[in-house]
C-alpha cells in the first residue's frame, strides 16, 4: 500500500513538472520573439534587446513574460501601454551605440 502511494505521489510530481516545462518553454519562445521586435524596432545586437526588455520589466513592476507579450503583440495591435512604452523608448536609448543609424528611435 505505501509503495503505491509513493508512485502517486511520484506520478503527480512529475505531471506537475512537466506542466511548468511546457509553460516555460511557452514563456521562453515569446521572450525570444520580443527580443526580436526589439532588434527590428531599436536596431539593438540581441543581447542588449534582452538587456532592455529585462529593464522594461523591473522600471514598470511587470513579469518579463507580459511584457514580452504586450512587445510582440505590439507590431500588430499598434498599442503598447504607456507605462511599457516609455520604459521601453528610455531603456533603448541607454543601450544605443552613441552612433545611432538617421530614422532610428533616436530621432522619432
Amino acid at each position: 500500500m505505501r509503495q503505491q502511494e509513493d508512485s502517486v505521489h511520484r506520478i503527480i510530481a512529475l505531471q506537475e513538472e512537466v506542466e511548468q516545462l511546457k509553460h516555460a518553454v511557452v514563456s521562453h519562445a515569446v521572450v525570444d520573439q520580443a527580443i526580436g521586435v526589439v532588434i527590428a524596432y531599436a536596431g539593438l545586437l540581441p543581447g542588449a534587446a534582452w538587456d532592455v526588455l529585462k529593464e522594461v520589466s523591473q522600471h514598470t513592476n511587470t513579469k518579463l513574460r507580459e511584457v514580452a507579450e504586450h512587445i510582440v503583440q505590439w507590431p500588430h495591435c499598434e498599442w503598447l501601454p504607456p507605462e511599457i512604452r516609455q520604459a521601453l523608448d528610455a531603456s533603448v536609448e541607454r543601450h544605443r551605440p552613441s552612433s545611432a543609424l538617421p530614422g532610428s528611435v533616436a530621432e522619432r
